[in-house]
């Protein structure tokens, strides 16, 4: 498992020494460390830290507050403040940037490695939710799209784009979808289905089967075979005018 890379904010260089060594005592990567906000934004950009340790009170232009908003809003790098000051004042405006957690100064390693693991769990969990957020906006912003649809496969909705569609197979009540490389069983029907894959891009050849146009490698009644030796798939007698239609026949 790779190590988690940590950069160092700390204007007081012993105290920034002191984290350093406890951090590698207790196996995380030091990626940098940094005596003013400006440097650690820096450092952020071309190093890439997985979070940062941040003292509050920078000096310099930048005080920690400033340097961890920015952490937040360009970078997406959880935060965690390091302070000796835990008054109502400092507290108030720190956490307006959404910090990951807070190490009162002078702190034990324990409290160290606790913090922080702490943190990276929560930020990989804010990290899915907004995935799933970002997926959901996307159904609803394209559920007239057929470009592709989303098919539910071990509790994930998976984005399956309808150009990498081969063929659709009812089976009992259920309708499993076929690509090249994989298959996905749903609880559905074919009526259902055919509605929302494009129909000049697909047809229906058989009670049982959809195929998508530009998937079929040739046609010998009673069947047709798709590319990459996918499928032989039988045609049926109702449907072969509507396959003739579509298919560019000369």
């Amino acid at each position: 498992m790779p190590k988690t890379n940590v950069l160092v904010v700390e204007d007081e260089s012993i105290v920034s020494k002191d984290i350093q060594h406890s951090l590698k005592k207790l196996g995380y990567n030091v990626v940098g460390a940094a005596s003013t906000g400006e440097r650690a934004i820096e450092l952020a950009k071309s190093e890439k830290p997985d979070i940062v340790l941040m003292d509050i009170m920078l000096k310099g232009e930048m005080n920690g507050i400033d340097t961890a908003d920015v952490m937040k809003s360009e970078f997406g790098i959880p935060v965690i403040f390091l302070t000796a000051y835990a008054d109502d004042s400092t507290l108030s405006k720190a956490k307006v940037t959404e910090p990951y957690g807070y190490i009162i100064k002078p702190f034990k390693e324990v409290d160290l490695h606790t913090t922080i693991e702490m943190a990276l769990y929560k930020h990989n969990k804010n990290k899915e939710v907004e995935k799933e957020r970002d997926l959901l906006y996307s159904i609803v912003e394209n559920k007239d799209s057929q470009e592709f649809i989303f098919v539910k496969s071990n509790s994930r909705l998976v984005k399956l784009n309808t150009k990498d569609i081969y063929f659709v197979e009812a089976l009992k009540d259920y309708v499993v979808i076929n690509t090249l490389d994989s298959r996905y069983t749903i609880h559905s029907t074919m009526k259902d289905i055919e509605k929302k894959l494009p129909g000049d891009q697909f047809t229906r050849v058989h009670r049982s089967y959809i195929v998508r146009l530009d998937k079929i490698q040739a046609i010998e009644y009673p069947n047709l075979h798709l590319e990459n030796d996918k499928k032989i798939i039988p045609i049926g007698g109702s449907y072969r005018d509507e396959l003739h239609n579509k298919i560019n026949l000369v």
